[in-house]
């Protein structure tokens, strides 16, 4: 059974987490502790109904205050498939908490309240969808009760987000209208909107192609651990063990290690304790070279064919997320897959401006949630994709050496 993550995302009170709640309620995913934990708490903000906002709002500051502040995970399975949820803050303060949780998503729900229709922040995160090359994009037009589950205000929606989904090339996008806080549309079509023909968003989320998304062309594994263990029974055990991020690695390929560029030939595939044949993207595994090469944490095994770029130059988009500014000349520490590098920022080229889509020049300082085009230049070479060719090798974040804090989420554009 195949698994699908997604994440909510959407402007402040659009009923995100309710809707979360709504799909775990009508799916049957709540157990009874839970059902009556929920009950218990509803009965205590003296709401005549549960509050299903309530299964993600787990901090006790969102409970008091009504908002979502951080990222909440659900887990969730059907007859059809498995599910993580991620439930996004909607305050713009929050947007970094957005960008991290999205980054991993193969799936976006952009909530829109039926009665405001697209706001700033719908516009905010539908960019950070483009940005980062989100598969998949559900509209979910909520609160169709306030607006007496009318057709020509769900029309006037889609036609004015298409519009702007356009400009920024997002593809797969699929509109719902829904009532979150009365189950309509959430896991069983609504007589309350016969003029819909499409499917639940239940339904849609069961049955979306997911396998198209994962690349088995380009072959790359950062090593995360080099196992040497030199006991008498293991004397010659040498083995580099990862998750292959994409494509597909056999025995007996021709191996380019990056960013050194030496070559060998794999010699053995160990997944699960046994030899195999093959292991392709998504395996955890240990791969075995003929040749003894100095390899550390951080390099790349890569195949010889479909090689990925390899620089010390990179042309960025930032989403930044901390409260310092972001200036020309600071340093930052880099993180890509398992490789950490020190960089500095050469060049602010511009900032993105989210309501109009300009580009704003002339930028000296970057503040928080702002996104913004930047030259980088690293200490030592770097193996990586375009963002929007490989997703998985196409992203770092930049960290504060001196806080440890994750500060930015760049996405390399070349």
């Amino acid at each position: 059974m195949d698994l699908l993550r997604f994440i909510t995302a959407g402007s402040v009170d659009d009923g995100k987490s309710t809707l979360i709640g709504r799909l775990l309620y009508d799916s049957k995913n709540i157990l009874s502790d839970q059902l009556e934990a929920l009950e218990k708490h509803s009965k205590n903000r003296d709401e005549g109904s549960i509050d299903l906002a309530l299964l993600t709002d787990g901090l006790r500051a969102e409970r008091e205050q009504g908002i979502t502040i951080d990222v909440a995970y659900k887990y969730f399975t059907t007859p059809k498939r498995k599910f993580i949820i991620a439930d996004a803050p909607g305050h713009i303060q929050y947007t970094r908490n957005m960008v991290t949780g999205a980054s991993n998503a193969q799936l976006m729900i952009i909530l829109v309240d039926a009665r405001h229709g697209i706001v700033e922040q719908t516009r905010r995160h539908t960019i950070i969808a483009s940005l980062l090359n989100m598969p998949w994009v559900v509209v979910a037009i909520n609160k169709m009760d306030l607006v007496d589950f009318s057709q020509d205000v769900y029309n006037n929606i889609v036609i004015e987000y298409a519009s702007f989904a356009k400009s920024l090339g997002l593809k797969n996008i699929h509109f719902i209208p829904i009532s979150a806080l009365h189950g309509d549309h959430i896991v069983d079509k609504s007589d309350n909107m016969s003029w819909y023909e499409g499917p639940c968003l239940l339904d849609f989320l069961e049955t979306i192609s997911i396998d198209s998304e994962t690349n088995y062309t380009h072959a790359r594994m950062p090593v995360q651990y080099v196992i040497r263990p030199q006991t008498e029974e293991l004397h010659d055990y040498r083995g580099y063990a990862g998750k292959i991020t994409s494509g597909v690695y056999r025995t007996g390929d021709e191996i380019l290690v990056l960013p050194a560029g030496t070559s060998s030939r794999l010699s053995r595939i160990e997944r699960n304790r046994q030899d195999v044949e093959e292991a392709s993207a998504g395996h955890s595994v240990i791969l075995h070279l003929e040749d003894d090469i100095d390899i550390s944490r951080g390099d790349m095994l890569v195949k010889k064919e479909h090689q990925p770029l390899l620089s010390q130059e990179l042309d960025v988009l930032i989403c930044w997320m901390d409260n310092k500014p972001l200036k020309a000349g600071n340093k930052y520490l880099i993180q890509h897959n398992s490789r950490f590098v020190k960089s500095v920022i050469k060049e602010i080229e511009y900032r993105l401006n989210v309501n109009s889509l300009e580009k704003e020049e002339g930028i000296e300082s970057v503040g928080l949630n702002e996104i913004v085009r930047a030259k980088i230049k690293t200490a030592s070479p770097i193996a990586y994709d375009l963002y929007n060719e490989l997703r998985v090798n196409g992203g770092l974040i930049l960290i504060d050496e001196t806080s440890n804090v994750t500060v930015g989420a760049c996405m390399i554009q070349q």
